[in-house]
Formats: C-alpha cells, structure tokens, sequence
C-alpha cells in the first residue's frame, strides 16, 4: 500500500517498533485520511533503516529523539509496553501514547503506567481493536439489550498455531516479555469476555509449559462473572501446522449463538427467540481484523470516548493476571 503524502493537516505519527505487527499499523493509517506516518523508531537500525525507506520518512534508534509528532504509536514486544509508553510521554513533546496490547503484563505496571502518563500530562490511548470489529460490536448490543434474556455461559476456544521459527524471534517466549499464550495470542479474547460480561468472581484453571518455553503455550480457565455466567477459555498456540479454529458459543435463556471464523467474523449457528438471524456481512478479510482501521479514523475525529475507560483497562488487566496460572 502506498503511503498517503506529507500535508499540513494530518496528523503525524510516530511508529516505534518495526516488526510483525508494524504493517497493520501502516494499512489502518492508510485507509484514513487526516493521519499520516512521519516517522519510525526501531532500536535495531537496519529495521528502522528499511522501514524509513519503504515509506519515505526519517527514523531514529531512540525513542527519547522523536520531536514534533502527535501521535506515537508503541508497537514493541509486549513486555516492554509500559516502560516505552512511559518514557515516550516523559521524554518527548508527543501528547497522544498509542499502545498495543497488552498495555501490560501486571496491574502494578498498568497502574503505574497511568500515574506516569498522567505526569506528563499526555494519554494513553489503549489498542482493543477487536472491539471495533463488526460482529463483535453486534454482540455487545445484542447482549446488553436484554433480547437473549438471562446469560448461561460461553465457550471461547483460540486454538492457533505459532511453530518453531516464531518462538525463534528473540523476545517471543521469554516470561520478561511475552506473557504467554493469554497475554501474547489471546488477549483480545479475554478482553472481549470481560467486555461483554464485566467483572470476574470465581476462576479456575490450569496452564502448560508443554514446549519448554519459559511462558505457557497452554491455558484452560472457568470463570463465574458478577451477573453469574460462567464460561471457558482454552486458548493454544500449538495446534499442528496452522491455527484451527477461533470459536464463541452463548447459551442464554432466550438463544445460543455460535461464532467463528477469523477475528470471530462469522455466525455458525443462530437460534434466538424471535430474532433472524442477522442479514449483515461481516466479513473480514484480515487476520487482524479492520479494527485498527476505525481506531485511527476515532483519533482523527477525536473520537476519545470511543476508547476504553481507565476503570474498564484496569478490570480487564486485572482479569488477564488471574488467568494466567
């Protein structure tokens, strides 16, 4: 995708880190007009170096050297999110702190990270892109209208593969950085629960190391929310070859509802008292999802309100760390 042009009137943003997840960033601030990438940050020069030159910008190694940004976009492996959001803010004359998930491995970072932001005077804009994606916001309406009645319980199942090569990559793995397979490939699906159901009561469960990392590549968690569903999460990055299946199944009083498909973009199976079966596309044809492309259309038109609250990150961060036995 060519990059949009230098004008006066977009935004500038900074992209720092320059690796897997990078080209989502540069597709989603393609797609929107009024935001523009003038410039890239990689502590690995040769990566800031190639990425400066495919999209026609400056770089710099430091982060503590971007000037005259208004947004920054962190983009580095999980495990050093906090300290680059934080520096960032600290450091540099950038008012807008984009953070890829998980903004944290520990509510005590996640809590620290907000006291820094906010004495800096800057914010902290979270990326839950999957909230964004269309069936998943339809969901959410669908449950807080009250049309499928009293909640029962959900099955969500992520069952992908990362193989070998990727455990390779040198952070991916490691307890310091990664997080595992909650905070590293599920988390927008422990978020997504914990959008839809609040808070969590009661969990059990069980995680696996099963091949030798220092994280689990493994985990199968039973939660009871605050409402009284109650729901599982198996979550794996070793299913054989390739992912198999991204899957949620809502039993209620009034239906049962299955999803699937990439990003959770597809109705299975739909049985809802007095309600077809929605005649909507929902088709996304990304394995990220289109989420990030509303998230930067919601900066553009200074949309804040459409981000998640400091309350509802915070009870989110809190649910990843009990999950993660």
């Amino acid at each position: 995708m060519n990059h949009k042009p230098s004008t006066i009137n977009h935004l500038k943003t900074v992209l720092v880190g320059c690796g897997r997840i990078m080209d989502r960033h540069i597709e989603a601030i393609g797609v929107n007009p009024g935001i523009q990438i003038a410039m890239v940050c990689d502590t690995n020069e040769a990566k800031a170096k190639a990425a400066a030159a495919r999209l026609g910008v400056p770089y710099v190694t430091d982060y503590r050297k971007i000037k005259g940004m208004d947004v920054a976009a962190v983009l580095t492996p999980s495990g050093l999110h906090p300290q680059h959001a934080a520096e960032i803010a600290e450091c540099t004359d950038t008012p807008y702190i984009l953070c890829e998930k998980p903004l944290s491995l520990t509510l005590r970072e996640a809590y620290e990270l907000f006291g820094r932001i906010d004495r800096a005077g800057k914010t902290l804009l979270p990326v839950y892109q999957n909230r964004y994606n269309p069936l998943v916001a339809h969901m959410k309406g669908l449950i807080d209208s009250g049309r499928l009645g009293k909640i029962h319980q959900f099955i969500c199942n992520v069952l992908w593969n990362r193989n070998d090569d990727y455990f390779k990559i040198d952070w991916h793995g490691t307890r310091e950085l990664d997080g595992g397979v909650l905070y590293t490939q599920a988390s927008h699906y422990v978020d997504m629960v914990h959008y839809f159901f609040g808070e969590v009561v009661e969990h059990k469960g069980i995680g696996g190391s099963l091949r030798g990392f220092e994280v689990y590549d493994s985990v199968s968690a039973a939660m009871n929310f605050q409402g009284g569903v109650v729901g599982t999460i198996n979550a794996t990055v070793s299913t054989y070859r390739t992912n198999y299946r991204t899957e949620f199944t809502l039993i209620a009083e009034k239906g049962t509802i299955r999803l699937a498909g990439t990003n959770l973009n597809t109705i299975e199976f739909w049985d809802v008292e007095g309600l077809a079966k929605p005649g909507i596309d929902f088709t996304i044809d990304h394995v990220y999802g289109k989420g990030h492309d509303t998230l930067y259309q919601y900066i553009v038109e200074n949309r804040w309100d459409m981000f998640p609250s400091r309350k509802d990150i915070l009870s989110g961060i809190r649910l990843m760390e009990m999950l993660s036995y």
